[in-house]
């Protein structure tokens, strides 16, 4: 049964940080100064919020969804370690394609300060070799989250992962975050894709996936965020709405967080500009146009990159700041 919607009165940024320092893929916090999407203070004094002790006990692409009744909040993330000290001798991202994990990392919370039920749940078939930016979204017609991620996958007969293959979106669906469908392929193009992310605004899913194919002239929308739209989020077939978004404003970009304005009809995305600024954001008042502009002042945290925004109560606000106190920064 779903709640009537609350009031929102700010937002919290859940990501990870892209310099090479021995704990920069562990999840970090930030909030909104006020009702601002577009400004933000470290949490915890920009220190990590969040560390795993399981799988390679690396944390990349940290995703945060409320549940559809309002009061629970699970947080998944990539279960994914490529730098800091112990990996000096760091596995080629290659190595990490074939042979990866083949979970995700879960938290549970109801108060987005303390987080429980830290585990590693399988979700990708054997044949995969890696299990990359999982996010979710609550699909209505299903009754259900759709969980989605980023997959090669390989031959049934090449246990070892020795083929070529390319990455491509799959999904599954749970209740809980501890147990899921079967997987199955939900987005191939024919072609390298990862890093999916969705909204839903009057009865349509908008899906935002990069295309992971090297830019050339023959494939201008490489590296870059291509927009769908879909009446069913868990469809294998989405209608086409625009590509290159972010062009001529970034030159790469990737890991969108697509998120909508607590106070008008106005969408914001920020994508990750991978070796360059990281978190660039973007905005648009018309989903269907495939337009999105670039922010023209925002303040998010320094090295902060593939996440995603989660809009707050005041409750919910104020017991973030008063747990983590609030880093305050200029630069």
């Amino acid at each position: 049964m779903h709640q009537p919607k609350p009031v929102y009165v700010g937002y919290l940024l859940v990501y990870f940080i892209g310099s090479p320092a021995a704990d920069d893929e562990r999840i970090r916090m930030a909030l909104s100064r006020g009702n601002d999407p577009l400004h933000y203070r470290e949490l915890n004094a920009g220190e990590p919020v969040l560390t795993s002790s399981l799988g390679t006990k690396g944390l990349r692409d940290p995703f945060v969804i409320r549940s559809p009744e309002g009061d629970g909040f699970h947080l998944i993330a990539t279960d994914l370690w490529t730098s800091g000290s112990e990996h000096s001798t760091r596995a080629t991202w290659d190595g990490a394609e074939r042979t990866g994990s083949k979970s995700i990392v879960v938290w549970d919370s109801t108060d987005l300060v303390n987080w429980t039920g830290h585990r590693l749940v399988k979700v990708s078939p054997d044949t995969a070799g890696n299990t990359w930016a999982p996010k979710a979204y609550y699909a209505d017609e299903l009754g259900t989250y759709v969980v989605f991620w980023a997959s090669k996958l390989y031959a049934q007969d090449d246990p070892d992962h020795t083929g070529t293959s390319y990455n491509r979106m799959l999904c599954a669906t749970t209740t809980d975050f501890r147990t899921f469908s079967e997987p199955r392929v939900w987005h191939d193009p024919g072609h390298a894709v990862i890093d999916s992310a969705v909204i839903k605004h009057n009865g349509v899913y908008y899906r935002y996936t990069k295309d992971e194919r090297d830019q050339t002239a023959s494939v201008p929308s490489g590296k870059l965020i291509i927009a769908e739209k879909s009446r069913e989020l868990a469809a294998t077939t989405y209608d086409f709405v625009a590509d290159r978004i972010g062009e001529g404003e970034i030159t790469r970009g990737e890991g969108p967080a697509v998120f909508k304005s607590n106070t008008e009809e106005k969408w914001y995305m920020f994508i990750d500009e991978f070796g360059g600024r990281n978190y660039v954001p973007f905005e648009t008042t018309d989903l269907d146009s495939g337009k999105w502009t670039q922010s023209t002042s925002y303040q998010l945290p320094p090295e902060a990159k593939h996440g995603s925004v989660l809009p707050l109560t005041q409750a919910e606000y104020d017991r973030l700041l008063s747990a983590y106190g609030g880093q305050t920064s200029d630069s």
